[in-house]
């Protein structure tokens, strides 16, 4: 076997992975729409992580629960930032699972604040349903397993 048939039947871990080897086609996640979701998580995850840090930093005696969602919240949104922008058939998995868990929160404790705001005294990134920030808590998760359901049908 020559040294140019050696590298072809190479296997990168990146195509193990799901992503695609530099110069080969795969499921890219931040084609078109995509992109502002990366950029709409991008901006989430600043929001939430330091609003929450400022929080948790300055008067986390005040809402422990509030501020620990916050971060979590943060937290979410930058594994979701990261799988999108990494790509491959594993990231778009992982991300997936991630919006579902995302929206599952924003839908428990936009519910919880609703039902008991004395549990919150402060609000959290998903207090009301993200009211705060515009919906998009409750709006990005289902915008985001759409794209990501779509490029599954398409990469598939």
């Amino acid at each position: 076997m020559t040294a140019a048939e050696e590298d072809t039947s190479v296997t990168t871990r990146d195509e193990r992975d799901g992503a695609p080897a530099a110069g080969t086609k795969g499921t890219r996640l931040i084609g078109g729409p995509g992109i502002l979701l990366v950029w709409l998580y991008g901006v989430m995850v600043v929001g939430a992580v330091s609003r929450s840090a400022v929080q948790i930093s300055t008067q986390f005696d005040r809402a422990p629960l509030a501020y620990s969602l916050s971060a979590v919240a943060g937290l979410v949104y930058g594994f979701i930032t990261y799988s999108l922008v990494r790509g491959g058939e594993r990231a778009r998995r992982a991300a997936l699972v991630c919006c579902a868990a995302e929206l599952a929160g924003v839908l428990v404790v936009g519910t919880w604040t609703l039902a008991e705001p004395s549990a919150f005294p402060d609000a959290t990134v998903w207090s009301d349903y993200g009211m705060g920030y515009l919906f998009i808590p409750v709006l990005l998760p289902l915008s985001a397993m759409y794209w990501l359901r779509k490029a599954r049908t398409n990469a598939g």
